[in-house]
């Protein structure tokens, strides 16, 4: 297992697919610092001087296998159930490639907005929630 940092930046993006209105979620197995995360947005552990936007798209690229455009910021937090993460989150949109599920994901579902309470039991803020709602 890697040794984290005293304090980790965690780049996650909800890729938001605009003509379906869906969001790609990943499943993660046995996760070694959230025991109780199934379901997350694709991203990941940023590493000391990489740039975010960079990160982010690399990262997006590794677990699923699309290319995306980063939107923007759209919500940060530290989560109760790791008060050593700080969660920056991007809404992004899929410029191209072949979903491929890939990294530390077992598996890629698009869901609509209302159901990512059925997969989100941990660190899903009211107010990015009310967010994602509001996509159109």
């Amino acid at each position: 297992m890697k040794k984290l940092d005293d304090f980790n930046v965690i780049i996650l993006g909800i890729v938001y697919d605009p003509n379906k209105k869906r969001i790609l979620i990943g499943k993660r197995e046995n996760d070694p610092f959230v025991k109780k995360l199934k379901w997350t947005p694709p991203g990941g552990r940023v590493s000391h001087g990489e740039d975010l936007e960079i990160s982010l798209k690399i990262k997006i690229k590794e677990q699923t296998g699309l290319e995306v455009a980063n939107l923007g910021h759209i919500f940060s937090m530290i989560p109760k159930e790791k008060k050593n993460f700080m969660l920056i989150i991007h809404l992004c949109e899929v410029l191209k490639g072949k979903e491929k599920v890939g990294g530390n994901l077992k598996e890629l579902k698009w869901v609509r907005p209302e159901e990512l309470d059925d997969y989100f039991d941990i660190a899903y803020h009211p107010h990015l929630r009310e967010y994602i709602l509001n996509l159109k």
